[in-house]
């Protein structure tokens, strides 16, 4: 299963992003990609940070957009799913979005960022409201796929739901610095579900970005290895490109039939108390009262 990371940088506007997206992804069906993942908001660029809310926010699209469609109208085409990113309208304030078009062009998943960064400008967004998994047509076969955009991966639950719900491979699109800690995030949520995690960030000519989009597959032992193995499977560097991960599906399926983590010996009646509404802790009100 090959998965086209677009680790692109943006245009400046929607027509120039649609337009060098489209080349992006028919590069990535020259080599071969059963699905290709855009970084996140790739309708705007992610350009959020350094203009007023009110100039952002109005930048956003319809889901039934021109530019979304056509991304639709694109996967049909070269029979290859497209994970297209967006600002999304919404009545209650913009949502940060992604649409998953299979290979058909049949809509399959439409997620919003649930963990928006609302320490930040992202409070002007309106989150989603769960997580979904989609059984993906490819030409090599059915894959359970997932989605979670950025700062949901800093939350354990957000991958763990993705799991119990039956993904094997979660996209991940994204904008910020991927440093060591938010790799090994993204190790840890693969090696704990046991499942793949395909991440696509911006080049580091991208303000606030460094590249190094990256792919776990979630097997750490395999039978024949003494110890542990290495679960990266791709780490770009910081340089604008199309990358291509590729998964061997029926080696982690084979994992996953046979080992321990993930679903195996959970203990759910232990864990009521992440699922309380809680007050915030006292470092974060702190913060809060400074901006």
């Amino acid at each position: 299963m090959k998965i086209a990371l677009l680790q692109i940088a943006p245009t400046g506007s929607l027509s120039g992003n649609k337009e060098k997206g489209v080349e992006a992804c028919r590069k990535a069906k020259e080599l071969d990609a059963d699905i290709t993942l855009f970084p996140e908001m790739w309708s705007n660029g992610y350009r959020i940070y350094d203009r007023p809310a009110e100039v952002w926010t109005a930048e956003a699209i319809q889901p039934d957009s021109d530019f979304v469609k056509d991304f639709g109208k694109l996967a049909s085409e070269l029979e290859m799913a497209i994970g297209i990113t967006y600002l999304e309208a919404c009545e209650t304030g913009p949502r940060n979005s992604l649409a998953l078009f299979d290979r058909h062009g049949k809509r399959v998943i439409d997620y919003a960022k649930v963990h928006t960064c609302d320490f930040s400008v992202e409070c002007a967004l309106t989150p989603g409201n769960d997580f979904y998994v989609t059984e993906l047509d490819t030409k090599n076969g059915t894959v359970k796929v997932g989605a979670m955009i950025c700062y949901d991966r800093e939350f354990p639950e957000s991958a763990r739901i993705l799991m119990l719900k039956g993904a094997e491979i979660v996209l991940v699109p994204n904008a910020c610095p991927m440093e060591i800690n938010r790799l090994s995030q993204l190790r840890g949520r693969a090696y704990e579900n046991m499942m793949g995690i395909a991440t696509c960030n911006y080049p580091a000519s991208v303000p606030d970005c460094n590249g190094h989009s990256s792919a776990y597959d979630g097997v750490a032992y395999l039978p024949k290895l003494e110890g542990s193995r290495d679960m990266c499977i791709l780490e770009t560097g910081e340089e604008e490109g199309v990358f291509i991960a590729e998964f061997d599906l029926e080696m982690m399926r084979d994992y996953r039939s046979r080992e321990v983590h993930g679903n195996a010996f959970r203990k759910p009646k232990k864990y009521e108390l992440l699922i309380e509404e809680r007050i915030e802790a006292p470092f974060v009100r702190e913060k809060h009262r400074e901006i």
